[in-house]
């Protein structure tokens, strides 16, 4: 029997409008009558990220810089979307060609999930691509400066394990992927 309830939200506002950051203050009632009147949400857009794996077992990886850490990281390509206007399907195909200019005609999706439902509105979309070959240069946007990485199948986990990769988002398309690899 589930006794859990939902919170109530009392009022709402947006504090923060802007291109890259779009933050709401709701003010909300918790099941226990409690009333918390600064409680942020970040809107931000869906994500569509891309597991590549060649017909030679290399998983495709970017890597990239990351302002607000301060550090480079080894990730999957990735990238967000308006689902108002796109589908989760094509801005995968449309990332994993601009961030490395490879393409796959074997796109699947594995899973949707949440990166953080606490506080961030957004979905992750994580597919698959299988048999992706070069296709063309990549097409960056002004805020990317990416390297294309091959890393073969067999050494991802010792990557993960070592912290070589570390990004939420990317350890879970790996773990959840590979379990439905072609061989």
């Amino acid at each position: 029997m589930n006794n859990l309830k939902k919170w109530k939200t009392l009022n709402s506002k947006m504090v923060l409008n802007h291109r890259w950051c779009k933050v709401r203050q709701d003010e909300i009632e918790l099941p226990n009558g409690e009333i918390i009147d600064d409680y942020f949400v970040s809107i931000k857009p869906d994500v569509a990220l891309v597991l590549p794996i060649t017909s030679s077992r290399e998983i495709i990886f970017v890597r990239q810089y990351r302002h607000a850490v301060g550090e480079f990281f080894l990730e999957l390509p990735a990238g967000s979307f308006d689902p108002t206007k796109e589908s989760a399907e094509a801005a995968a195909v449309r990332e994993l060609a601009e961030e490395t200019g490879y393409v796959s005609q074997e796109m699947r999706k594995i899973a949707t999930l949440y990166d953080k439902p606490s506080k961030d509105t957004n979905q992750i979309h994580l597919f698959l691509a299988e048999n992706v070959r070069k296709a063309g240069e990549q097409q960056l946007d002004i805020t990317e400066e990416i390297e294309v990485i091959l890393i073969p199948v067999e050494s991802v986990l010792d990557k993960i394990i070592q912290g070589e990769i570390s990004v939420a988002g990317t350890v879970a398309a790996l773990f959840l992927g590979l379990n439905f690899i072609s061989y």
